[in-house]
């Protein structure tokens, strides 16, 4: 059971379950309490969206299990605790499960879900070997995670899209550290993702550029936002200082166990950040 948590990353997941409740809670419904914010149909779409992630974690280590016993073998599970085989079959039960449940939501769901679970097959087999592709579309999925909620409850949102905005940027700057991270497995299997295309240096020239976007957009929100001094001291201590913190990591940084803390200190990055809406007034 333990090795199976970690194969669908049961932590992300729990990070995705409590976003969507915290979108749906203070975004969508600001004006209701928790309980009155929840309903039968949200709860299939966050059942549904947790089936389309963990599947697309598993499809993930299942094309990457030569790559991961290079730069990750202590985690790999396909292939030695669960067989490539069941792996694959799981990954089609829970993708069907996810599209199936979207489906009987609304046509609207069941269509983005089934977009997100073909996405990110394609993701596996072929979009992460090639430079920057991957890393927009994870980013992209990250976003729509955050935007689905407020779809499936026909409330149009704008802080909705602003909180995708932040998910897709900070989420783009973690898949590059993280394909920094992986240089020897994925170069070893002729990947072409951005620092074997372009080399560390000037990926990190990438990053500082989509760093410095990240920056001006979280600015952007706290001018936008300039009469709540709890927000914007929130966002100020829990994402700016951190991003900086970040920008100079990234300029010192040049062995695995340096870029492994990175993308640790994205993903926290991205839940505070998240968790700012809980602040908003």
């Amino acid at each position: 059971m333990k090795q199976f948590l970690a194969l669908i990353r049961f932590p992300n997941l729990i990070i995705m379950l409590l976003a969507q409740l915290m979108v749906r809670k203070f975004l969508v419904f600001p004006e209701r309490t928790f309980l009155e914010a929840l309903s039968w149909s949200f709860a299939m779409l966050v059942v549904a969206t947790l089936c389309i992630a963990a599947a697309g974690y598993i499809i993930n280590d299942y094309y990457d299990v030569k790559i991961d016993l290079i730069n990750k073998p202590a985690r790999v599970v396909v292939g030695k605790a669960l067989s490539r085989r069941k792996a694959m079959m799981i990954h089609l039960y829970l993708s069907a499960a996810g599209v199936l449940l979207g489906g009987l939501i609304g046509w609207r769901i069941g269509a983005v879900l089934f977009g997100v679970a073909m996405l990110l097959w394609g993701y596996s087999a072929q979009f992460k070997k090639r430079p920057l592709i991957g890393n927009l579309t994870i980013a992209l999925l990250s976003a729509t995670m955050v935007l689905v909620v407020p779809l499936q409850a026909g409330q149009p949102s704008l802080a909705a899209w602003a909180y995708g905005v932040f998910a897709f940027l900070i989420s783009l700057v973690r898949e590059i550290i993280k394909d920094m991270e992986d240089v020897p497995g994925d170069a070893s299997f002729r990947c072409r993702t951005l620092p074997i295309v372009l080399g560390l240096p000037q990926t990190k020239w990438v990053l500082y550029v989509v760093i410095a976007l990240f920056l001006l957009y979280t600015g952007f929100i706290m001018l936008q936002r300039q009469h709540e001094p709890l927000f914007l001291v929130y966002l100020f201590v829990g994402v700016v200082l951190p991003t900086l913190v970040l920008l100079r990591q990234i300029f010192f940084a040049d062995r695995k166990k340096e870029y492994a803390q990175l993308s640790w200190l994205c993903k926290a990055i991205m839940v505070v950040g998240i968790c700012s809406m809980m602040v908003l007034r």
